[in-house]
């Protein structure tokens, strides 16, 4: 396999990922099936590694394990989505990302070198950044929408409150439901 046709497996292994996880939630065997999936995919790259030389083979290892660690965090937040999900595979996505580069850099000498590997710890912190952000924005907004609904929940409470008898117990039941309470 080339790397562009791992690339595109990948991206296709992480876009499953995404839809189950939105579609519904995934069960034990189906986690399992699509971890070996990963694991198998990832033994297959490394071996294409084999047929190339010195820093072009480190540089295709690195990418293998790169994509099966984000791959694996992908399909950890397809089964078990989340806040902490979510910012595990940024930074899965982030060390991935860096570790090819420093691999790169080693084709490389001399202060071009230094530039290179000083740009990929600077791209990395910027991605870390980045998913730390995105981690506490994700919560804000759920922590946002958890306040409106007990809000809601409330103001349909009180205008049940009015109402009598079975009249009092359809509308509370229907506040229930709209509001996410059993």
């Amino acid at each position: 396999m080339n790397r562009t046709t791992l690339t595109a497996v990948a991206a296709a292994v992480a876009m499953a990922f995404a839809a189950a996880a939105v579609a519904r939630s995934m069960t034990k065997t189906e986690y399992q099936s699509s971890k070996q999936t990963i694991e198998s995919e990832y033994k297959s790259a490394v071996s294409s590694c084999e047929a190339l030389k010195d820093n072009a083979k480190d540089i295709c290892v690195a990418e293998a394990k790169g994509k099966q660690k984000v791959a694996l965090a992908e399909l950890s937040a397809a089964y078990k989505p989340g806040a902490k999900a979510h910012y595990h595979v940024r930074m899965a996505q982030a060390e991935a990302d860096y570790s090819v580069a420093r691999e790169k850099c080693d084709d490389q000498a001399g202060n071009a070198k230094d530039v290179c590997v000083k740009e990929a710890k600077a791209a990395r912190v910027g991605a870390e950044a980045d998913a730390e952000a995105q981690k506490k924005t994700w919560s804000a907004k759920h922590e946002a929408a958890d306040d409106k609904r007990e809000a809601g929940y409330a103001v349909a409470k009180e205008k049940c409150a009015a109402l009598e008898g079975s009249a009092k117990d359809g509308c509370m039941n229907d506040a229930k439901a709209r509001h996410g309470k059993s």
